[in-house]
């Protein structure tokens, strides 16, 4: 009897040895897991965005002409601040000319003397010759016919060494019109004077 008790409990163990063994086999693994991918991050490249400057095309009357005016001279601004000095000389001359339609010499002449002075120091001899044409324009507009007629001889200088034959002729153009005017001025200056003395005389 006692040895069949034996034989009972070791077949028992057995069978639960057996069948942990087997539930521990049965057990479904775990798949390996997947290295993730390194994606290198790329910055998209950047566009650099530059200002447009535009100048907006307006009437001719006072109002308008102002407005233009402030709009070129905020274009110089620019382009002096970022020193784009060949390209400011043009605005200068642009501003010039606008102050001639409004017949304003004084402010129209500085430009022109701004423009020029730039217009020199970047061996721009087209641009330097037509300020030079338009600073003697203003000066024989105002009567002072020797620093026009100046003006114009060195303009005639320039074109005739650098061979500009246009520009040549053009000079020569503005040094008749200027002897003329100041011709036409002198013989208005002696009516006047003749005029007045024979008043004097009536008196």
């Amino acid at each position: 009897m006692k040895h069949l008790f034996l034989l009972l409990l070791t077949a028992c163990l057995s069978f639960s040895a057996s069948a942990q063994w087997s539930i521990f086999g049965k057990r479904q693994r775990m798949p390996d897991l997947i290295p993730a991918k390194c994606i290198a991050f790329k910055m998209p490249k950047s566009k650099i965005i530059r200002p447009k400057l535009y100048i907006t095309s307006v009437g001719r009357s006072d109002y308008n002409l102002e407005l233009l005016q402030a709009q070129v001279t905020k274009v110089a601004q620019h382009h002096m601040r970022f020193r784009m000095y060949d390209i400011a000389s043009y605005d200068f001359n642009d501003l010039a000319q606008l102050y001639i339609q409004q017949n304003r010499l004084s402010e129209a002449k500085w430009f022109f003397l701004q423009s020029n002075n730039i217009s020199r120091t970047q061996n721009n001899n087209k641009l330097t010759i037509a300020n030079l044409i338009q600073l003697a324009y203003i000066k024989s507009a105002i009567g002072d016919f020797v620093l026009a007629q100046q003006d114009l001889l060195e303009a005639r200088d320039i074109a005739s060494n650098k061979g500009y034959l246009n520009d040549l002729l053009e000079v020569e153009k503005s040094l008749n019109a200027i002897q003329h005017n100041r011709f036409v001025s002198v013989r208005t200056d002696l009516r006047y004077d003749d005029a007045l003395q024979t008043t004097a005389m009536v008196n």
